[in-house]
């Protein structure tokens, strides 16, 4: 069987058109990944509900009023403990499969919930944050895997989007949640305890729903795996898609079984893929979206708009907008690809990161504030307008998919980990930069990195739209290997696109 007409591949698609399905053609797929999408919405209500729950936090314990340290401990033992949960989850989800390290995720997050709604001082609610952060880190590498290995390719791009609609949608509903307990006793408890509530569902529905068949059929589990497969494919593809695992699982076996985390940096074409992976995960960070999501208010009155009830109906308009340019993103990126589709964002990140360094140069030396404030709120806006299709799901799909099987889970984790590191880091150090050497240049600095990522995106990220898993390996080992691995289908694919050696 060639690469071309292995199932899901464009040349088998080419050759049988009615086997290929939509993003709405089979309900069961879609199900599934809603359910596992939840992961996402936790992910995304938790970055966002502290925004608002701080400031109440600050009212009920005096420590914390008085100390910029403890309030930013406060944020940031959530990112601390997603990185944990992610350099773990790797492992967890390699050794016991994409469905109990979701459940896992839920019971530590419910846990860490309910620490956080009773907790009767900040430093047992830093304990909270600490364990729901492990929990999204688990589940922020989970849940795209595990959707990723049960789709159909034509539609996978799509359907792991969905798990990043799901994060802005969380960060949406976070600030409406917000709104709602500002006049109800108890206030941040309830924002931050009612989170559990979506985790504790999730762990119902997913009792319910299948393990990843790719993960079954790797561990020998092929009946479960051909039971959960047949209620994706029909038969005739079915027959294609199972003589497609036998042929992957005989190369896994001539492989490692166990695969440790510096066993990545040992093979040349997992490397050369945890560089395109992790990278694009870190200039998702460094390019400054979270700054935007964590200090939006900030900076919308750092633009000159100083009225706090003004400041977060803009900061609601900015995450309406990202979760409306998640469902553009969903898409765009099986119809324009992901390299496209991130190039094309990262074009316009970097003229709104201009627009806003322009705006607050000339707040700075202009005459007109109010104009310039104006100008700063326009280029906030089109930055989310622009990163949110494409630099939102792009880093999240592309290392769904990029991985071969035996390096899929820790490679996912590891990658993970870079984005909350590189999250961490942005986050705890925009206002400190901001104060040093002003908005304006804090702005270029973030332009001159969007560049630096547009860059290493043309460069080093392959194209995988519409690729089977063993389609997108091969890519690595004749960017690491040269000619020798070279077919008719990776030229077609990777055409103007230079060879990479490590």
């Amino acid at each position: 069987m060639t690469l071309e007409s292995v199932p899901g591949s464009s040349g088998y698609l080419d050759m049988f058109p009615d086997r290929r399905m939509s993003y709405f053609s089979n309900q069961y797929v879609l199900g599934l990944t809603v359910i596992s999408g939840i992961s996402g919405f936790l992910f995304g209500y938790d970055t966002g509900v502290i925004s608002g729950a701080l400031l109440y936090i600050k009212d009920d314990f005096e420590a914390v009023k008085q100390s910029s340290f403890l309030q930013e401990t406060i944020v940031s033992m959530a990112l601390v403990g997603a990185i944990i949960g992610a350099a773990s989850g790797g492992w967890i989800n390699d050794a016991y499969g994409r469905k109990k390290a979701t459940l896992l995720a839920d019971v530590v997050f419910t846990a860490g919930s309910i620490v956080m709604a009773a907790a009767p001082d900040p430093y047992v609610l830093i304990l909270g944050r600490l364990l729901v952060g492990v929990g999204v880190g688990i589940a922020s590498m989970t849940a795209p895997v595990y959707i990723a290995e049960a789709s159909p390719s034509e539609v996978r791009g799509g359907l792991v989007g969905t798990n990043v609609l799901m994060i802005t949608g969380g960060q949406f509903i976070s600030y409406l949640v917000n709104l709602a307990f500002t006049e109800v006793p108890g206030t941040w408890r309830w924002m931050l305890g009612v989170s559990g509530v979506p985790a504790v569902f999730q762990f119902v529905c997913m009792l319910f729903m299948p393990e990843s068949p790719r993960w079954l059929f790797m561990k020998s589990d092929k009946d479960k795996a051909i039971a959960v497969l047949a209620n994706i494919y029909d038969l005739a593809r079915l027959e294609d898609e199972i003589d497609h695992l036998y042929a992957a699982e005989e190369e896994e076996r001539q492989k490692k079984n166990t695969v440790r985390y510096w066993d990545v940096f040992k093979s040349k074409e997992v490397r050369l893929a945890f560089l395109a992976g992790g990278g694009l995960q870190a200039f998702q960070q460094f390019t400054g979206i979270n700054t935007v999501m964590y200090y939006s208010p900030t900076i919308v009155q750092m633009a000159g708009f100083h009225s706090n009830q003004l400041a977060l109906l803009i900061s609601l308009a900015v995450a309406a907008t990202n979760a409306a340019g998640s469902i553009v993103g969903i898409y765009c990126i099986d119809h324009f690809g992901r390299k496209k589709l991130a190039l094309s964002s990262l074009s316009g990140v970097i003229v709104s990161l201009l627009i806003l360094a322009g705006a607050f140069f000339g707040q700075s030396y202009g005459s007109s504030n109010s104009l310039y404030g104006l100008l700063a709120v326009i280029g906030l806006a089109l930055y989310i307008a622009f990163f949110s299709p494409g630099m939102g799901p792009v880093p999240w799909t592309v290392n769904s998919e990029i991985y071969p099987e035996q390096y899929r889970g820790v490679c996912g984790g590891m990658s993970a980990t870079v984005n909350w590191i590189s999250n961490l880091i942005v986050s705890q150090t925009f206002l400190s930069v901001a104060d040093a050497v002003g908005t304006g240049t804090t702005f270029l600095i973030f332009t001159g990195i969007a560049v630096a990522a547009f860059v290493f995106v043309a460069i080093f990220v392959p194209e995988t739209k519409g690729l089977t898993f063993q389609e997108v390996e091969q890519i690595w080992k004749k960017r690491a290997w040269g000619s020798s691995y070279n077919t008719e289908s990776l030229i077609e694919h990777e055409n103007n696109e230079p060879s990479q050696a490590a």
